[in-house]
Parts: C-alpha cells; sequence; structure tokens
C-alpha cells in the first residue's frame, strides 16, 4: 500500500511540470489523490489510446502533488487479464520533454502504481470501492476524486454506471467523473432511454461524454481561430461570401473486424452526427463572448441545432463498398440471401435557417475503402474575379481555409489558408507558421499558396481530452442536451433511408468518380448516374468491371441483369426510348404498370431524372389492383400516385385506375368494373395492344395479380378479370394473360437476394402457367425482357 506515496515522493524530486492548466481549474481542485479505472482496460481503445493517454497525464501531473493509481478493469479474471495488461504497459511511450532518464523513472514508478482487477458483479464493484477507501486510510492521504473510464459497449453503461454509483463512490469533497465513449445511442429515443437511465446514478457533471475529435488540435483551435482572426472573418463569414462548407472524413479501411458493430450503425452514425456534426457547429456558431465558458458555447451550439433544416433522403447519397455484404454474411453467420442495406459511404447536404447562412450548403461526407486517409473541413469562398489572361495569378485561384485534421497528402495537423484571403493571426505559442513547405497541393492549390500554421507541438487527441478531464473541463465534451439535440436532426434522415439501396462501389482507386455527388437545389445526387456499358462479359472479382450492365438470355427471352441501381438507370432509359419511339409514330403511349415493392425505385428514378419523357402523350393503366379503396395505402394505384404520378405533368385524362370501387362496393362482379375497364383499353388503345407492360414476379410464381391454381383460362378473350390472391385483401382485378401477350413489350423486373431460388427454379421449369403463372408470358408479336438484379440472379 506505500507504493502509491513512495512513487510520488520520488517523483516530485525528480520530473518538472510539464503543463500546468488553467487558473480556473487550480482553483476548483484541492491537490490528493486521484485513483484512475479504465473499465475494459484490456481492449482495442485501452490498448491503442487510453493508457498512453493516462500515461502522459501522469508523467505531466504527478510532480504538481497529486498522487495517482491505476486499475484496468474487465470481465476476465486476474491471472489471466494481469499479463495482457502489464504487456500494453510496458509499451507507453514518453512525452518528448522527458530525458531518456526520466522516462526510464516514470514509466518504472507508473507500473508499480497499475494493477488489474475483475469488474463484473456488484460485489467485484464493491470489493473495488472497499479498496479504495482502504488505500486513502492506510497511506493517511487526502482523496483529490476518482476517474471511470467506461471503454465497454454503450448497452452496458447503465449497468456499471448503478454499480459505481452504489459502490465506488468517493470520499465527502472529493470528484466522481466518469467517461463514456460514443455510441451515445442509436437515434433520438434511444439516446434519450440512455440519458434516463444514466441520470438515475450519475449527475450530469459527473458524465463526461466524449468525442475524441474535439480533442484534435485543429478541431479545438476552430473557435480561437475564428476569435483571432475576427477582424478579417467578421465581415465575410456568411452566405454573401461562402459557396459553401465542406467537412471530409475519408478511410481507406474496410470495416472488416468490426461487422458486428457497423451493420447496427453504418457511416451516418459511426462518424457523421457525432465528429462531423461537432465540427459543423464549431465552424457555424456564433462565438461566445468567453471561449471557455461551457455554458455558452453549449447555448450557442444549441441555436445552431434548432436552425438546421430538416433532412430527408433526398438530401443524401449513400454507398456501399462491394466486399462489405460478403463480410456481414462471414462475421454474422449469415445466410447467401442476406443483403444489407447498411451504408459505409454518405454524401450529405445541410441547411442552416439563419439569416447569416441562409441558402449556403454544408456538405458532411464519409465513408470507408476510399482512396485515402485524411479529415478536414473547407470552406469556400465565392470569387468574384474573372481572369482572362493569367489564371495562375493568386487572386484567380480558390479562395479558401482549410482545417486539416491530418494524414492526407499534408500529413501534420494544420490551418491553411489561401493567400487571396488574408494572412491569419498568431496569438499564442502553442501554434507556429510554417514557412518551408514540401511540394504537396492541398484541395487543388499548391502549399506555397497557403499561409499555414501548425500546432508547436503534436499532441495526441485522447491524451488531450485525458487532460481536461482531469482539470474538470466540460468544455470539450458533449452534453446531454447537445446529444439529444443532435439525434433529433439526424433520426428523420436515418429513418427515410432505411430502405434505401446504397450505391456500390469497389473501393480504393477503383472507385474512380462513382462517388461524386451534385446539388441540385435542396437535393444530393450522385453526379455519374451509372456505369452502364452492355458486355456479355462474366461479373466477378472486386473492380470496376464488376459494374457492368449484362445482356443475356433468360428462359428464351432476352434479359439484363446489373446491381439494382445500375439495373433502376437501365430499365427507366428503356422505358423513355420505348415511349419516345411511340409517341413519335403514333402520338401517344401506353403504359402499364404493376404493383408491389419492385418497381418503387423505378418510379422515383423516372420521376426525379427523366424531365424529358413524355408525360403529356403517355397514358398509364394498372396491371393489377387490390380490392380496397384507391386512396389507401394497400392500393397498388395509391403508390404509383405517390412515387410517381404526384411529381410528373400529365392530364388527367391520360391516368387510368381500375374501377374496384363502384356503387360504394369493392369489386361486384354486378357492378361491371372489369368490363368498364376493359371497354376503356379496347376504345383507348391501339388493337388493345400495350406499348410497354411492366410486371414483377411473385415467389410463388405469380405474376399481376394471377395466382397459381387460378382458372386463367376461365377468363376466354377477356383482358381484365377478377382473381383471387391467397394473401389479404383477397380479391383482386388484374389484366388476363391474354391482354399482357398482346403488348409489343414486356418487362419482367425481379430484384433482391430473396428471389435468387425462384429465379433459379424458374430457369428449369417448363412453361405451365396453372402452377408457375409467369410462364405464361408469352407475347404474341412482341418482345419479353427479363431485368434482373444481380442479388436475384447470383445469390
Amino acid at each position: 500500500m506505500w507504493k502509491v506515496v513512495w512513487a510520488a515522493l520520488l517523483l516530485l524530486s525528480t520530473v518538472c511540470v510539464q503543463r500546468g492548466y488553467t487558473k480556473e481549474a487550480k482553483g476548483a481542485q484541492s491537490l490528493g489523490h486521484v485513483s484512475v479505472v479504465i473499465v475494459g482496460g484490456t481492449g482495442d481503445l485501452a490498448k491503442k489510446y487510453l493508457w498512453q493517454g493516462f500515461f502522459h497525464l501522469y508523467a505531466n501531473q504527478v510532480s504538481s502533488g497529486y498522487s495517482f493509481s491505476f486499475y484496468g478493469g474487465g470481465l476476465s479474471p486476474n491471472d489471466k487479464a494481469t499479463p495482457i495488461l502489464f504487456e500494453v504497459l510496458k509499451g507507453v511511450v514518453c512525452p518528448r520533454e522527458l530525458s531518456v532518464e526520466r522516462c526510464a523513472l516514470v514509466k518504472e514508478q507508473f507500473l508499480r502504481l497499475a494493477e488489474y482487477r475483475q469488474l463484473n458483479t456488484s460485489e467485484d464493484y464493491q470489493a473495488l470501492g472497499k479498496h479504495l477507501t482502504e488505500q486513502l486510510r492506510q497511506e493517511g492521504i487526502v482523496e483529490a476524486g476518482r476517474l471511470f473510464y467506461l471503454s465497454v459497449p454503450a448497452f452496458a453503461y447503465a449497468d456499471i454506471a448503478e454499480k459505481i454509483n452504489n459502490n465506488c463512490r468517493p470520499t465527502d469533497g472529493a470528484w466522481l467523473r466518469v467517461v463514456l465513449e460514443k455510441p451515445f445511442g442509436h437515434d433520438f429515443s434511444s439516446a434519450q432511454l440512455l440519458s434516463t437511465q444514466l441520470g438515475a446514478s450519475l449527475k450530469d457533471n459527473e458524465m463526461y461524454r466524449i468525442d475524441h475529435y474535439l480533442g484534435k488540435q485543429v478541431v479545438s483551435k476552430i473557435l480561437p481561430f475564428r476569435r483571432e482572426n475576427s477582424k478579417h472573418l467578421d465581415l465575410i463569414w456568411n452566405k454573401h461570401h461562402i459557396e459553401r462548407v465542406e467537412i471530409v472524413l475519408k478511410e481507406t479501411l474496410d470495416a472488416k473486424g468490426r461487422i458486428s458493430f457497423y451493420e447496427q450503425y453504418g457511416v451516418i452514425r459511426d462518424v457523421i452526427q457525432n465528429h462531423l456534426t461537432e465540427v459543423m457547429t464549431l465552424l457555424t456558431m456564433e462565438l461566445p463572448s468567453n471561449l471557455s465558458n461551457t455554458k455558452e458555447v453549449l447555448k450557442n451550439k444549441l441555436k445552431i441545432f434548432s436552425a438546421l433544416q430538416r433532412l430527408d433522403s433526398n438530401c443524401a447519397a449513400i454507398g456501399q463498398y462491394q466486399a462489405y455484404n460478403a463480410e456481414v454474411q462471414e462475421e454474422l453467420s449469415k445466410t447467401r440471401e442476406h443483403f444489407s442495406l447498411t451504408p459505409t459511404f454518405a454524401g450529405i447536404m445541410v441547411h442552416i435557417d439563419l439569416a447569416q447562412y441562409e441558402g449556403m450548403p454544408v456538405i458532411l461526407t464519409s465513408g470507408k475503402m476510399l482512396d485515402e486517409r485524411v479529415g478536414y473541413a473547407r470552406i469556400l469562398f465565392k470569387n468574384d474575379i474573372f481572369c482572362i489572361q493569367s489564371h495562375s495569378s493568386v487572386h484567380c485561384k480558390p479562395k479558401q481555409i482549410v482545417f486539416s485534421f491530418g494524414h492526407g497528402t499534408l500529413q501534420y495537423p494544420a490551418i491553411l489558408v489561401s493567400k487571396n484571403l488574408f494572412k491569419p493571426d498568431l496569438m499564442d505559442t502553442e501554434w507556429k507558421e510554417v514557412t518551408e513547405h514540401k511540394d504537396v497541393s492541398v484541395l487543388g492549390l499548391p502549399i506555397s499558396d497557403y499561409y499555414v500554421l501548425t500546432p508547436t507541438v503534436e499532441r495526441e487527441a485522447y491524451a488531450e481530452l485525458i487532460l481536461h478531464i482531469f482539470q474538470g473541463r466540460k468544455d470539450s465534451f458533449i452534453s446531454a442536451e447537445n446529444l439529444l439535440a443532435s439525434w433529433s436532426f439526424w433520426t428523420p434522415l436515418l429513418q427515410s433511408l432505411a430502405d434505401t439501396f446504397p450505391r456500390l462501389y469497389p473501393g480504393g482507386a477503383d472507385n474512380g468518380n462513382m462517388l461524386d455527388f451534385k446539388l441540385l437545389g435542396r437535393k444530393v445526387n450522385f453526379a455519374n448516374e451509372a456505369l452502364v456499358m452492355v458486355t456479355q462479359d462474366h461479373i466477378g472479382g472486386s473492380g470496376r468491371e464488376s459494374f457492368q450492365v449484362m445482356q443475356g438470355k433468360y428462359r428464351s427471352a432476352d434479359m439484363v441483369s446489373a446491381w439494382p441501381e445500375e439495373l433502376i438507370v437501365r430499365l427507366a432509359a428503356d422505358l423513355q426510348v420505348a415511349a419516345e419511339n411511340a409517341v413519335r409514330e403514333g402520338g401517344r403511349f401506353h403504359l402499364a404498370l404493376s404493383g408491389g415493392s419492385s418497381p418503387l425505385a423505378l418510379f422515383q428514378r423516372l420521376a426525379r431524372h427523366h424531365y424529358s419523357f413524355p408525360w403529356r402523350d403517355t397514358h398509364v393503366w394498372m396491371v393489377d389492383e387490390q380490392c380496397v379503396p384507391l386512396t389507401e395505402l394497400d392500393s397498388n394505384f395509391r403508390t404509383l400516385h405517390d412515387h410517381l404520378l404526384q411529381h410528373v405533368k400529365m392530364s388527367y385524362f391520360n391516368i387510368h385506375p381500375m374501377p374496384v370501387q363502384m356503387n360504394q362496393r369493392l369489386c361486384v362482379e354486378e357492378d361491371s368494373g372489369a368490363l368498364l375497364y376493359e371497354s376503356d383499353i379496347t376504345q383507348l388503345v391501339n388493337a388493345s395492344s400495350f406499348h410497354f407492360v411492366l410486371l414483377g414476379v411473385g415467389d410463388d410464381g405469380h405474376t399481376a395479380s394471377l395466382f397459381p391454381g387460378s382458372k386463367l383460362d376461365a377468363s376466354g378473350n377477356s383482358l381484365v378479370a377478377f382473381t383471387e390472391s391467397p394473401a389479404k385483401p383477397h380479391q383482386r382485378m388484374s389484366l388476363t394473360l391474354k391482354a399482357i401477350n398482346q403488348a409489343q413489350k414486356v418487362g419482367v423486373l425481379v430484384m433482391g437476394k430473396s428471389k435468387h431460388e425462384l429465379v433459379t427454379q424458374l430457369s428449369r421449369v417448363k412453361d405451365n402457367p396453372k402452377h408457375w403463372p409467369i410462364t405464361g408470358i408469352r407475347p404474341t408479336s412482341g418482345r419479353l425482357v427479363w431485368y434482373i438484379d444481380y442479388d436475384a440472379l447470383l445469390g
């Protein structure tokens, strides 16, 4: 028990004070003993960052009068985990300021002060609490505080907080600080629940929600930089001068080893909702009068959150690297039919509803398996100079301020101001101007075109934040209000993207321009709508060749196959070609569309991208309809209306819903609804031959509302008939095989891994419409084309 005092006294005489802390923090603290407990002390985060950060804290603070003890806690028993812990501790590196001799001494004493304890049950925490109190009593030292760092999954937070509260609170007058790692919830509701659960055990001033990005030196310098250069920035930090703000975090690594986490969270929850959002608030919030006033900083951040315009799926472009789904199947033991929609890339446009920033886009983007590892925030200013000849002149080049968080071509943290803006002021000794540069470019400009500021001494983010925790500073941490405001903003977008197919990309340099996106008003779209290269080459590999559109044969008919997004692009293009040809030849285009979920992406594609589609000359018919009022969500027409018709300009008289409700009744034979619809087709459609009929196919082989076991021949020469579905609502109205097979072109859209078994079965069965109604689709003189995505085709 004597080791704590002995080590402290020895180091007091040998180790110089490396860094102090604020006058305000000094006044709030009293000297004494600090117990540090890392729960999850042998985990990856603790190994890579936490023990190194606490070792720096020890080396820099012990000579100021504090004594320390360190505990690595975990679920494993002592005999198994102790060797692992000390192997980690032996690898810590001394601060640069320490001499070799002092480094050896400090490291030796740090190892003496550390131990491993199993922390699993309430009894384990009770034993730890008694040990800490008994240690203080035996050595006769005053307690300054206890610091618990929870480096564990978030689901364990509430339980551990309760155990700390019940068993490990410090003596009167000493502080308790509990550090929580992200993620802080999965959405607004879960974050709110977690906040409530933690609040039952811990006071708000005892909780330190850590976002290590706020410990990065460049990020923590944003507000001071804005203050120090306010004479230059005050006039131009607004919509009149800023073209856009970009906040970017690119990674080259995949998600291997983290799939169980990543599959739950994805790129938006993993880094955009927290890291990049915090940077956004620092760049756009009103400068507080006192930068160290935590309450004022929080108040100004919350003003930004309250002014953010609501996001929906139109504000984002999402992607997924090609190998991700296979990694999910392997690590989570999923079947080959499992298909993940989790995005590993996202580009999002945010707008702030404040007069200062109205109409100015803020772009947040991050992704895995990209071409380089880099993080930065760029403020791109409008340039009102139009250069005629000397395009290389400084005033002709982009005007921008870049907060470079590290890595990239620069390889060190820096703030860069293009020389055609202003020369930044340096107000403190912790930053310096770089005047000698390597021959590199940063975001389109050679480094020589910037004024470059960089920290005098680079410090690791976790080490910085651990020091702030020790000092009781909360300005670099996430408050409960801040957290809930952030989740309130991001949750609607996450919900709207839940069923969206991400664009697949091969990864690394092979991505090319596949992930480039463009801003169209308040919408975000990929700049390159598709890589469409007609080929019959094999599909496979991990390069760009895997993203081709394949043409071939299926059931003796033509087949087009591609990844989901590219397949929809191709189908939409084919529809437009068919429409333009029909209008050119006869002045009208008759299109029959089916229900179900498969065509939704097509409807959205047509509405958002095919502005030249001849809608005024198009007649839209229904392939089938459920016997429900057309205004109900189950109605195929309601789906078609909501996702397509309401977004295009076409005559009301050219829209032909099936008359399933007549005389205030649904699908009654005596009302002759089927005959009425057939009569309309006969009168308006030349030879009752639609130009294009789009079908889907169910797992049981049904198409339109023609189901296995139906008496398909009973309708004879009819074009429209009532049918029975095995699923509710049972009654349907449908085009018959005769009506479909008279069409000039029939497309069958099949998408998703869940359809792979069906596609395989259909490739083997003979034509048997009674058991497989889809096999009855044999256009008399027209053409049948199967549109099958790779997931359905290959599984």
